[in-house]
């Protein structure tokens, strides 16, 4: 792929090259690739469990047969409910060898979430634990199913087995993924060979992945930043990645420190999890060499706290579940500015690859510094959405894909995401976006999590509601947070009501959930 010039490339590390090599491949010829090269090197590790690649390979092939002679066909989707454990990433394997679509399914989903997704994906099996795989298969009359035992990495009896070839191509389907209902109901978005790869590819370069490191498996597999921007980076890459299952803040403290983990990837959930820790400081995250965080922007506060205690710098990562995951980022040894207007932390710049660019209600590019809606183009962008060619259409427009999130690009290429077109408050015809206020709020020492949304107003039309959780230990009156705020931003801006709440509510990867407290409000 030869790439034109943009100005964010001079920002790139002398490590990052602007071109994508891995474009007119397949998943399944870059991991037979990745196995010839390094059969013997370790490829996955669960606590004190480790396959090599070789091992791996013969376990996926294995499983890849008994998906055959299951009946699944090239283009099948099959579900995978499965925590962070290593038969996710050998059943991904398995699907890509003979052509499947691997359809990630979240384990907290309950019934009506699940039959949702199962009713508009319509996978041919589930691959599951073995505690719920026959109940979810009855229930939404699969013809099979495949249980799956946490502790055993021998997914099918007979591992000598090897699959039929079958003849996939850059744009075979992979992954399907749901967006996480944020802003509506959930729709699958179609990840092709093409698109898995630009992401593991840009992202292994991106943080500079060296044969032999490791990767610990942080954001949920289920997910589409653990599926690819982890999981497909890890799998291409010579590295060895480790899975602890769920993850919990000491346990994850523990095996970076015990495992000499390189390289993590989370929600700010997670680091928050960390700063709640009582113990805990850079003698434990000391094998580090990136940390990046995904789901939500970092709050500047955020950021010099877990600088402060752990050493470490925490770099913002971007994308979502229509670009595969991860397409713009903080570069390694850079710092991501702060936009002064707003207080906003920037995101970043995109990704080898990526292309971005603002563009105003009528559509047409914005001024450098000016905010409009952010557009994405290039080959991590989904081929679209199952059984939704109108939405498809809407989304993606002459190869653009209108993110819904309202940015500003400055003359660099730094990208700045302003919130979601959806979040905006109206007060009296001003325009308030809601992280400008929750930045503020998270300066507070006693704010852990801030969230705010727009609550109907007689007068004004809709008045500005904030909801909090605190650190642990912390304590603050709702007034002198509506104080707080009031002296640091203008008076249409400052919440008329503040409500502390134990924990805000949030997808399963960390992002809060505004349109959950807005109806509560309501």
């Amino acid at each position: 792929m030869t790439t034109t010039a943009k100005p964010w490339h001079r920002l790139y590390p002398d490590h990052v090259s602007a071109e994508l090599n891995l474009l007119t491949t397949t998943l399944d010829a870059v991991w037979r690739d990745r196995v010839a090269a390094g059969p013997d090197r370790p490829a996955l590790t669960y606590f004190e469990q480790t396959l090599t690649a070789h091992e791996a390979d013969k376990l996926s092939d294995a499983l890849a047969a008994e998906l055959q002679s299951r009946g699944v066909t090239p283009g099948d989707r099959v579900g995978i409910r499965l925590q962070n454990i290593p038969q996710f990433a050998l059943c991904m394997l398995a699907l890509w060898k003979i052509g499947g679509v691997a359809l990630v399914l979240n384990p907290m989903y309950q019934e009506r979430e699940l039959q949702h997704i199962l009713n508009d994906a319509g996978p041919v099996g589930l691959i599951a634990l073995a505690e719920e795989a026959e109940d979810i298969r009855a229930a939404a009359g699969l013809a099979w199913a495949i249980s799956v035992q946490e502790e055993e990495l021998q997914l099918v009896p007979n591992q000598n087995r090897c699959p039929e070839p079958v003849t996939n191509t850059p744009d075979s389907p992979a992954l399907l993924t749901y967006t996480s209902g944020t802003t509506g109901p959930p729709k699958g978005a179609v990840g092709t060979h093409r698109n898995l790869l630009a992401v593991g590819e840009s992202n292994a370069h991106w943080y500079h992945v060296q044969p032999g490191q490791k990767i610990l498996a942080v954001a949920p597999l289920f997910h589409i930043t653990g599926a690819v921007a982890t999981t497909v980076t890890a799998l291409i890459s010579q590295t060895e990645y480790v899975f602890v299952n769920r993850i919990r803040a000491d346990l994850m403290l523990k095996t970076i420190a015990e495992h000499g983990i390189h390289h993590i990837l989370g929600s700010i959930t997670v680091y928050n999890a960390l700063l709640d820790l009582p113990d805990g400081g850079p003698e434990h995250l000391a094998s580090l060499r990136t940390v990046f965080s995904g789901g939500a922007p970092v709050p500047p506060a955020t950021v010099e706290k877990f600088r402060s205690r752990y050493g470490h710098y925490i770099h913002n990562i971007y994308g979502m579940t229509e670009t595969a995951s991860a397409v713009i980022a903080v570069p390694l040894g850079a710092q991501a500015p702060v936009h002064e207007p707003s207080g906003t932390l920037s995101i970043g710049v995109p990704l080898p690859g990526m292309e971005a660019r603002v563009t105003d209600l009528d559509g047409r590019p914005a001024a450098p510094g000016e905010a409009g809606e952010l557009e994405l183009c290039g080959p991590q962008i989904t081929s679209g959405y199952l059984n939704k060619p109108e939405a498809t259409e809407q989304t993606i427009v002459d190869g653009w894909l209108r993110t819904g999130d309202v940015a500003i690009m400055d003359s660099e290429g730094w990208i700045y995401l302003v919130d979601r077109k959806k979040d905006q408050i109206n007060v009296s015809g001003y325009k308030v976006w809601p992280r400008e206020v929750e930045d503020i709020l998270y300066e507070h020492p006693a704010v852990r999590e801030a969230a705010v949304v727009g609550e109907p107003d007689p007068y004004s039309g809709e008045r500005v509601v904030a909801f909090v959780s605190l650190q642990q230990g912390g304590t603050v009156d709702p007034e002198q947070l509506r104080h707080y705020v009031r002296g640091r931003l203008a008076p249409y801006k400052c919440p008329k009501k503040v409500t502390v709440i134990d924990d805000l509510p949030k997808t399963a990867t960390g992002k809060i959930q505004r349109r959950k407290l807005r109806n509560q409000e309501a």
